[in-house]
C-alpha cells in the first residue's frame, strides 16, 4: 500500500501568500506546533516598504533582510515578481514575471524554488505551460475541493479549504479520523486575514489541534509533489 514518508496516510500543508508582516506571527505558531507550509513572495515588493488598508488593518510587505531567518524550515515559493494579473500579460510578461521571481528568491534564500501561486487566481493552459517552462512543478489556484484528494495536475492545485471556511474544524476531524487511505489536507490564505476578521483563534485552533502528531506527515508545499514525482503520480 502506498504510503507517504514514515508510513503514514495523512499529510497535512498550508500555503499563504504575499510575504507580508503578519507572517511572522503565523509562522511562529507553525514552529510551536512543528507544522509546515509554503509562503508565496513577491520579490519585486520587497525593495522598499510596500502598504496599504484593508478595513482598518494595515498590511505591508516585509524586506528581504531578516525573510531567511523568518522561512527558516518552512518553503517560499514564486508569487511572481509585481503581483499582476497574469491572463493580461503577453508570453514574454508572463516568463519575466516567473523566471526573475523564481532566481531572486533562489538568490535570496539559497536553495532551489519548486513552486508557486498564482497571484488572484489567475490560471489556464497557457500560464501553466508558462510555469512548466520556467522548470515549476506546481501552481496553487485559489479554488477549493473540500476533499483531501492529490491534486490530479499540480499545476492546477487546488486546495482542500481557505482558512475562512466555516467546515474548517469539520474538515479536521473528518482528516483525523480513522482510515487507511491517503488524505491530504490542504488550506491556504493571505495571514494579514485574521488580523482583518479579528479571527487568529481559527488557526490557533486548528494547528492545536492537527499539530505535534505521530500519524500526520508535515510537508510543505514543494515536498508533497516531489513525493509525487517520485511516486509516479504525477
Amino acid at each position: 500500500m502506498l504510503t507517504f514518508p514514515g508510513g503514514k496516510t495523512k499529510c497535512l500543508t498550508f500555503s499563504y501568500d504575499d510575504g507580508i508582516f503578519q507572517d511572522m506571527r503565523l509562522v511562529q505558531l507553525f514552529n510551536l506546533h512543528g507544522i509546515k507550509g509554503t509562503f508565496n513572495l513577491n520579490s519585486g515588493k520587497m525593495s522598499r516598504v510596500d502598504v496599504w488598508q484593508n478595513q482598518d488593518v494595515q498590511v505591508r510587505h516585509m524586506e528581504p533582510e531578516h525573510l531567511k531567518e523568518l522561512y527558516l524550515g518552512q518553503e517560499v515559493a514564486v508569487h511572481t515578481v509585481h503581483h499582476k494579473h497574469l491572463y493580461a500579460l503577453s508570453d514574454e510578461e508572463l516568463s519575466a514575471e516567473l523566471a526573475q521571481d523564481k532566481i531572486a528568491l533562489e538568490n535570496l534564500f539559497g536553495y532551489p524554488i519548486y513552486g508557486m501561486a498564482y497571484p488572484f487566481g489567475d490560471c489556464d493552459e497557457r500560464i501553466e505551460a508558462a510555469v512548466a517552462k520556467e522548470g515549476l512543478y506546481y501552481g496553487r489556484c485559489v479554488q477549493t475541493t473540500g476533499t483531501f484528494a492529490l491534486p490530479e495536475n499540480p499545476l492546477a492545485w487546488k486546495g482542500t479549504a481557505h482558512h475562512n471556511d466555516p467546515k474548517l474544524m469539520d474538515y479536521a476531524e473528518q482528516f483525523l479520523s480513522d482510515g487507511d487511505e491517503l488524505r491530504l489536507f490542504y488550506i491556504w490564505g493571505h495571514s494579514y486575514e485574521f488580523d482583518v476578521n479579528r479571527n487568529w483563534n481559527v488557526i490557533e485552533d486548528l494547528c492545536a489541534k492537527l499539530g505535534g502528531r505521530d500519524d500526520v506527515w508535515y510537508a510543505t508545499n514543494g515536498e508533497v509533489v516531489r513525493w509525487m514525482k517520485q511516486n509516479k503520480l504525477c
